[in-house]
């Protein structure tokens, strides 16, 4: 199921993204700058490239010095310089936006997908069972009449949503075949529940949580085809390999009414404000909390900062700006713990400090609206 941890994640990675297409963006205004002022090579005219190499020159370095200042427009004498660089500022600031709203989007439709991942993944011991049943040549009885795989067959809801989502498996005939011949009948611990005279109902359940932790979700084949068809499955497998599991002990080995499909979210329009929110706050921070972080990161510009860091430090003003329900001391701890995962070693005491710091500034200067008892304090 998710958490916020995994849902700052994925805010994290969207953040990161969508930097990087700013990044291409910013050296894009550069490459129109040279355009412009470039000679026109099919002109009749004769060409002053001296005159054009000294307004391309300081036609980048206004837009350079404007856009480092945080401004989104200049002012010159020369209209063509003027007309240039803000044309740069106009693109920059469109392409972004449209950047930006992607992201978003996208992270929303990332996260919503994980069911179907999940789904997909408790479709596929049908799917083998059924493979299973038509195989003259060998016995797969103790596969077929395991009570957590006929469960898995008989539950409406599971192909209902299977059929909706497009997660059926029918399309993939020929590749599940492969996994099964290929992996499945190769695994051990497979032929040894063959062999089995009379498996327990206990026997059952540790056999169906072995094929999907082993060898479905485990370093096979086909858990190599999720990592070239999820982009985010490393993050996401973990999610859906706890949906499995709960799904799996829901069974009691009898009562099919007892083999519970698992919701992504307990509250996913919640869920889906706070990385929405989330989002759009880190990613358009005004420049007086970026200023913040450059006062405390020892002398530090902002943009040297390690890419990783930066977002995860703007992330965490954000998230102490915007959330008023969440404690300061969560918020840091959260922060500390998602520098320790994806960034630099020495990320998480500096995290930890730079956060400790700015969010005593921030209490001081009245822009943290905490609101219950015991949220203020990060210690």
């Amino acid at each position: 199921m998710l958490n916020r941890r995994s849902l700052r994640i994925k805010v994290m990675q969207s953040l990161f993204a969508l930097q990087q297409c700013k990044d291409a963006n910013y050296e894009l205004c550069f490459e129109k700058i040279n355009e412009e002022f470039a000679p026109d090579l099919n002109s009749m005219e004769v060409q002053d490239k001296a005159a054009l190499s000294l307004q391309k020159k300081t036609a980048t370095k206004l837009f350079e010095k404007a856009f480092k200042q945080g401004e989104t427009s200049i002012d010159h004498d020369e209209a063509k310089i003027k007309k240039v660089v803000n044309e740069c500022f106009i693109f920059y600031s469109k392409q972004s936006k449209k950047d930006s709203d992607f992201f978003l989007k996208n992270m929303v439709s990332e996260v919503e997908k994980i069911y179907d991942h999940y789904i997909a993944v408790l479709s596929l011991l049908p799917a083998f069972a059924e493979i299973a049943e038509a195989d003259k040549k060998v016995s797969h009885k103790n596969f077929v009449n395991n009570a957590w795989i006929n469960a898995l067959r008989n539950h409406e809801e599971l192909k209902k949503d299977a059929l909706k989502l497009g997660r059926h498996w029918q399309d993939k005939a020929d590749r599940v075949k492969g996994w099964f011949r290929d992996v499945i009948r190769q695994d051990n611990e497979y032929l040894a529940y063959l062999d089995r005279k009379s498996p327990s109902i206990e026997d059952q359940k540790k056999f169906a949580n072995h094929i999907f932790k082993k060898v479905i979700l485990g370093k096979t084949i086909i858990n190599e085809f999720f990592e070239e068809e999820v982009l985010r499955w490393a993050e996401d497998k973990d999610i859906v390999k706890g949906l499995v599991e709960k799904t799996v002990k829901s069974f009691d080995g009898e009562s099919l009414s007892t083999l519970t499909l698992h919701t992504l979210s307990v509250n996913w329009e919640e869920d889906k404000d706070f990385i929405e929110k989330l989002y759009k706050k880190a990613s358009s921070l005004e420049g007086k909390y970026k200023e913040l972080i450059a006062n405390n990161t020892r002398n530090w510009e902002v943009d040297r900062l390690p890419l990783t860091d930066r977002m995860i430090l703007e992330m965490a003003i954000a998230e102490l700006l915007e959330f008023p329900s969440i404690p300061v001391k969560v918020t840091i701890n959260e922060y500390i713990e998602l520098s320790k995962n994806y960034s630099t070693p020495k990320s998480r005491q500096f995290i930890n400090g730079i956060l400790d710091v700015i969010s005593k500034e921030l209490k001081e200067k009245g822009d943290l609206k905490k609101s219950g008892r015991g949220l203020m304090d990060n210690k």
